[in-house]
């Protein structure tokens, strides 16, 4: 999804060049990739529930959210260790865990098996080493559109698998899937290997990844918790309802499995349209937070909606178009709300958290979402998902309404450590710009600002790269 940034650089950098055009691209097919493997497997695990052998409801459930617990738990680490051993080792080491844990479960017919090759493509957590390369690969004023293209590849991989994931189930099975799986993490090692370029150097980029010593600092900030605890809630109830999705529609609506495509494709190119107006609403004309408090509002009526009426098509499949628009819509704002309220030099860090509360949350989705389907049937899935989006939206209710600042990356070039306040206090005075953090060892000015009001201009003078020009 897009994040709301802004960079500048000299008038004369305003494109990106081949190598870092060549490197968001292969970066944004590996991260697309792997989390294609993630979701395909999301539609068809719990028709297999009379199929593999020991499967229940409830470890159908665990199998569906598994790899959330993994990836929520190994990310930070990963992309610390990134820092350390650098990007690429990372990266390949979590493509290489994400094909072992495939071929696990493609040999397996066991549902225990299929949990464990499902932990294990969680092990290959590698998003904060993948944005940490992109970050190391381009310039600050390029950055944006970079992470963008990163972004836009998780929102597509997640609707192309709902479409694929039905069909490669119908042409090659289970087992079928977690091989293509396997195949995708291995052509992303080679992505890797033959198109990503080696950066020249690697640093820690506090808009990109996390930085240890702001975990506390972050952790404490009351509205980025109500965020995390937002896009865990979010993912739970995603996840949760794919335990039982697939089943109402082959075992009560009469939809044969290979095509229940033909319900998601639709489903999703309208909820994108019906999405599109009201992200302009809330960024154009300010109106955030009511636009996100009516999107989990219409989560929890779908999610009712469902449960009262998941045995007739048309009603189930409007609950489900309904259902997607507001979780497309909760999807794009979250993130952007992240941004405008996390301190202009935490945004990695803040980011980190809940990148990690979202895989965390679809980890307790699927784990509860399966126990509830063997203990009470379909509708009480639908119902815990509406209970959680009312309890979701008591919570979002006391959030402050975000300002409508965007974080803007300044390459400043080196500056001496005396210098940086006063640079600060200069940046400061620029109008349009309402916080201004000079980190020396970055070479960085990390600022938030108001696009409608900045004077760009008087910004680029302290522009090291502007200068040069």
């Amino acid at each position: 999804m897009k994040e709301d940034v802004l960079t500048v650089g000299s008038k004369a950098a305003h494109s990106m060049t081949p190598l870092e055009r060549r490197a968001a691209l292969s970066l944004a097919s590996i991260y697309s990739i792997r989390m294609l493997g993630l979701f395909m497997l999301f539609p068809v695990i719990s028709l297999y529930q009379d199929r593999l052998i020991g499967a229940t409801p409830a470890l159908i459930g665990l199998a569906i959210g598994i790899y959330g617990l993994t990836q929520g738990l190994l990310q930070i680490p990963f992309g610390l260790l990134s820092d350390r051993i650098g990007r690429k080792p990372v990266i390949l080491m979590g493509l290489g865990l994400f094909a072992l844990g495939s071929i696990v479960a493609a040999m397996s017919d066991s549902v225990y098996g299929v949990i464990a090759g499902r932990a294990l493509q969680g092990c290959g957590a590698i998003a904060a080493a993948v944005m940490a390369l992109a970050a190391d690969l381009t310039r600050e004023e390029h950055r944006t559109k970079a992470m963008a293209m990163i972004g836009m590849s998780i929102g597509s991989a997640f609707a192309l698998a709902l479409v694929l994931g039905p069909l490669f189930d119908h042409w090659l099975g289970l087992s079928g899937l977690f091989w293509f799986t396997a195949f995708m993490a291995v052509l992303g090692m080679l992505v890797l290997t033959w198109m990503v370029p080696n950066p020249v150097s690697q640093r820690v980029h506090r808009d990109a990844e996390p930085v240890p010593a702001q975990f506390a600092q972050t952790l404490r900030d009351t509205q980025l918790l109500r965020l995390d605890v937002g896009i865990f809630t979010l993912h739970m109830i995603l996840t949760a309802s794919f335990v039982v999705f697939p089943l109402v529609l082959q075992n009560v609506l009469g939809v044969d499995s290979a095509r229940h495509w033909w319900i998601y494709l639709p489903i999703l190119l309208l909820s994108v349209l019906v999405m599109v107006p009201f992200i302009i609403i809330a960024e154009r004309h300010r109106r955030m937070k009511k636009v996100f408090l009516g999107a989990i509002l219409f989560i929890g009526l779908a999610q009712l909606g469902l449960a009262l009426w998941y045995q007739h098509l048309w009603l189930a499949v409007l609950m489900l178009l309904v259902f997607f628009s507001a979780f497309n819509l909760l999807e794009a704002s979250l993130p952007s709300l992240v941004s405008k309220i996390a301190p202009p030099a935490s945004k990695g860090t803040a980011m980190g958290f809940y990148s990690s509360s979202q895989f965390l949350g679809a980890f307790l989705g699927g784990s509860l979402g399966g126990v509830m389907h063997g203990q009470f049937g379909y509708s009480s899935v639908f119902i815990l998902c509406a209970a959680l989006a009312l309890v979701w939206l008591i919570l979002a209710s006391s959030m402050k309404d975000p300002r409508y600042l965007n974080s803007y990356l300044l390459n400043i070039g080196k500056v001496q450590p005396g210098q940086a306040a006063h640079l600060s206090a200069q940046l400061t005075a620029v109008t349009g710009v309402a916080e201004a953090i000079v980190i020396v060892e970055d070479r960085v000015a990390y600022l938030k600002v108001d696009s409608k009001a900045l004077d760009e201009e008087a910004l680029l003078q302290y522009s090291a790269s502007d200068q040069d020009s």
